[in-house]
């Protein structure tokens, strides 16, 4: 567009004030627009650029064409720590391209801003602790400062507080604190305030700390206590009581403890409780001897190192009868075969239980109450000699057998003479103690295992993951009671690939694969699995059926292709014959589906047939349109899904898994050169591409030269052969204007329908080359592209050098660079001009002239028809 003066009211030079608000208006200008520009601004004004970089600004619309440059808040502008002046460059374009770019300058102002505390009193209430009795003296330092560095001034409240603050913020104590009499806690407000009034003001909270001087004192009496042995714990011995002096109203301070060591015992140490905390057993040492326990107890005014007293207590442990007759052990396994004879004997319990009593009445004991489920299959021979003896024959198989294979018989051991217990415990009867006899009658494996069926047979799919369960085998056996069977897997399970491909559980028979089952490898498993009680055994034949899954791709041939297409071809053409060939182990040649997942933009291509065949063919859909704009992109990539789920039926539509394989296509649409160039007039848009690197990579221009060398040979090689070539088509120089020689080729080329629109411009020439195909000259218009014969009478002019250069293609595929004529024009049009010389037109009416590329054309045409005639 053409730079016009569009920003009314710029530049210019405006101020805002530190610390403004988002939306806070800094400056107000105008936009003025051409009378063509009918849409107004294409282009609303927009801050593009600010020396110093920053997003503190924004401008918004006012209605109409007026504009405003506000605050956006972000960051907040401050003049102490920010730039002073900012400088914005304000761009904007009308609907008729026009644009004008000013620059409007912003100085921030300073503002005088309230002082701030700094350090702990910045974010937080602080608090200070005092010790009663300490002497007056510094006790905190506050910290603040000015935004603008101005001095400041402190001060305290309240005045009557025994506090003073100085100028350097240094709060001190005028007095000494007495915790008994002065308040325990003191609120200071302190304010600090600039020359100009502005002050800030912070709590600083003094608490006074009590400190302990006084021991406390013990006001219980009793020194001795009595207890019966074996109280429960929790039992309340005593209840110390003890006071402070420092603190009378306050007993919780006071802090009791046990000083000797003792795990009997236990004190509360806030109430000063004592109870019973273990079990106290007068009939066991060091009781046995000495019954008294002493304690030593102590009280302070503190959990540690505080003031205390101590006091020492007694507790004399009284004794009662309370221990039963004791057999160790308490609990007798015995074994015995079944069918054994009755009278065999199996344990004497005397041998193992005593009585721990002292007094002789109190440890004789007996054997009674023999009980317990089967019990009429044993006796005791007398309740004094505790002898235990079999009685019964016990057959484990026998159906009228209670199918027992442990017996569980309990005697009670009981002392003689009752317990001497006063009325406090009237709830003991008789004291007494268990012992346990566990007879287990030895079973006879008489029996093998039995499989529930002879063999088996599971039917699993081929997609059955990897340690599934696929089947139970089960197998009994009739001894009593059931023996634990172990299944094993003893032949099969195994492939060329894996010796074994089963897993069966040793304990419940489940049997769960290994390996993945492939059915187009193996169809049917076959093995043999034992059932085991460790001493006889039995096997079966297990059959696992693979069930047929969809489970293998579609695989394709090429599975990634490269293929180059010029721009006019035809719809409907198979692309350079390509086609895609697709196979399948487990799916029908008619299941397959193709589609273009990816990249074909504007669906330019298809594949045909879609689907139902195993091969199909790469068909341009539709035209390319690079001239309107509708097509951008000279490269495709196209991702090509094969599915195999395009069954015949509907009602073999499958609702498994569907497969799908991949192809991977890359297409380059190839430029016509013979495309003409518009000439509508109109401003032009000139794209600058630059390939940038970095200077360490210094092997890029090297690679870059490299291959452009190897590019001119390439094409001075070609050069030269067309040349050799043309020399031998071309007719003599005298015959320039006549027909030109042109060779027809060996096969007749099809006829092609050309129209091409003539538009007669009133055109300047002012440019000249010579013609390939007859080596006249011809003169053409830079501007419009238009082409006339050279008059012979005219000097002519050195021939034009056109100068081809291979396209540079950018990162996205796309834009070419090419070197520009010495006439100043676009090489693009340049190339376009020339090649629009050599594409067929229809015959020029009467009053028209007819282009150099016409007439060689039409000269070339007579001759191939002449020859196909």
């Amino acid at each position: 567009g053409r730079r016009i003066q569009l920003l009314k009211g710029l530049p210019a030079t405006s101020t805002v004030e530190e610390n403004s608000a988002a939306g806070v208006s800094v400056y107000n200008f105008n936009v003025t627009v051409s009378p063509s520009a009918s849409g107004g601004v294409a282009i609303l004004p927009t801050i593009v650029n600010s020396n110093p970089l920053t997003e503190a600004f924004d401008i918004e619309s006012k209605g109409g064409f007026e504009y405003r440059v506000v605050t956006t808040g972000n960051p907040v502008l401050d003049y102490e720590t920010m730039p002073k002046s900012f400088d914005l460059q304000i761009f904007v374009e009308d609907t008729t391209g026009r644009t004008d770019l000013n620059i409007l300058t912003i100085q921030v102002t300073d503002k005088n801003e309230d002082p701030v505390f700094r350090g702990n009193m910045a974010i937080q209430t602080v608090t200070i602790y005092m010790l009663e009795g300490t002497p007056p003296g510094h006790i905190y330092q506050v910290d603040a400062a000015d935004p603008e560095n101005a001095k400041l001034k402190y001060s305290l409240l309240p005045a009557t507080a025994p506090f003073s603050i100085r100028e350097s913020g240094a709060i001190f104590s005028t007095k000494e604190f007495d915790y008994e009499k002065d308040p325990h806690c003191y609120f200071l407000n302190i304010t600090v305030t600039d020359p100009d009034g502005l002050n800030s003001t912070k709590t600083v909270n003094v608490n006074i700390i009590n400190i302990n001087d006084e021991s406390p004192y013990f006001t219980t009496k009793q020194r001795i206590y009595r207890i019966p042995e074996e109280q429960s714990p929790g039992t309340i011995v005593a209840n110390i009581t003890a006071k402070d002096p420092d603190d009378e109203d306050s007993p919780s301070r006071l802090f009791y403890t046990i000083q000797s060591a003792d795990r009997h015992f236990s004190i509360d140490p806030v109430t000063g409780v004592l109870q019973v905390t273990g079990r106290i057993d007068r009939d066991a040492l060091p009781l046995r001897l000495h019954p008294n326990i002493s304690l030593i107890v102590q009280v302070e005014d503190s959990p540690s190192s505080g003031l205390g007293s101590e006091m020492e207590i007694t507790i004399i442990v009284d004794d009662i009868n309370d221990n039963p007759p004791e057999c160790n052990p308490s609990a007798f396994r015995k074994e015995a075969n079944e069918n054994t004879t009755p009278g065999t004997f199996l344990v004497d319990l005397r041998g193992y239980c005593k009585d721990i009593d002292v007094d002789p009445s109190n440890n004789q004991f007996q054997f009674t109450g023999l009980s317990g489920f089967g019990s009429n299959n044993f006796a005791l021979e007398s309740a004094v000699s505790g002898r235990l003896l079999m009685t019964g024959t016990i057959d484990l198989e026998n159906p009228a057998n209670p199918g027992v294979e442990v017996y569980t018989l309990t005697v009670r051991v009981q002392d003689i003479a009752h317990p001497n217990y006063s009325s406090k415990y009237p709830f003991y009867i008789s004291f007494h103690n268990i012992i346990y006899i566990y007879i287990r009658i030895k079973p006879v494996n008489e029996f093998f295992p039995v499989f529930s069926n002879l063999s088996y047979v599971f039917n699993v799919s081929e997609m059955t993951k990897v340690g599934s369960s696929i089947g139970r085998v089960h197998a009994i056996d009739e001894d009593w009671p059931l023996s634990v069977i172990t299944y094993s897997i003893v032949a099969g399970a195994g492939t060329r690939d894996y010796k074994n491909i089963f897993w069966i559980s040793p304990t419940r028979g489940y049997v769960r694969i290994l390996a993945r089952l492939d059915y187009e490898t193996t169809q049917k498993h076959i093995f043999t699995v034992q059932a085991s009680d460790q001493e006889k055994s039995a096997t079966a034949s297990v059959t696992v059926n693979v069930l047929e899954v969809n489970d293998e791709e579609p695989v394709c041939s090429p599975n990634f292709f490269s293929l180059q297409i010029p721009v006019t071809l035809a719809v409907g053409t198979n692309i350079n014959g390509f086609r895609i060939e697709c196979q399948d182990r487990d799916s029908d040649p008619r299941s397959f589906r193709y589609f273009i997942n990816k990249g074909n933009e504007n669906s330019h291509f298809i594949f045909s047939p879609s689907a139902g065949s195993n091969t199909s063919r790469l068909i341009l859909a539709s035209r390319f349109d690079y001239e309107s704009g509708l097509d951008t992109n000279w490269i495709y990539n196209l991702h090509v899904h094969i599915t195999d789920d395009n069954l015949v039926s509907a009602r073999d539509k499958p609702t498994h898994l569907v497969k799908t394989g991949t192809v991977t296509l890359s297409i380059r649409v190839i430029p016509n050169p013979t495309t003409a160039t518009t000439t509508t007039p109109g401003f032009t848009v000139v794209t600058k591409r630059e390939n940038l690197y970095s200077p360490s990579a210094w092997y890029v221009p090297f690679v870059i030269t490299l291959g452009s060398l190897l590019l001119l040979g390439l094409l001075g090689y070609l050069g030269l052969l067309l040349l050799t070539r043309l020399r031998t088509r071309c007719p003599p120089a005298g015959r320039a204007h006549g027909t030109p020689l042109i060779k027809a080729p060996e096969k007749k080329k099809p006829k092609k329908e050309v129209v091409v629109t003539m538009t007669k411009l009133n055109t300047v020439f002012d440019g000249e080359a010579r013609d390939p195909v007859t080596g006249r000259m011809y003169e053409f218009s830079t501007r419009s592209g238009a082409r006339r014969w050279k008059k012979s009478n005219e000097p002519l002019q050195p021939m034009l050098a056109m100068q081809v250069t291979s396209s540079a293609t950018d990162k996205s595929g796309q834009g070419t660079e090419r070197a520009e004529a010495p006439s100043k024009k676009e090489p693009s049009e340049k190339r376009k001009e020339l090649t629009a010389a050599m594409k067929p037109a229809a015959t020029p009416s009467v009053g028209q002239s007819e282009t150099p590329g016409q007439a060689g054309l039409r000269l070339q045409k007579q001759k191939e028809e002449s020859e196909d005639r």
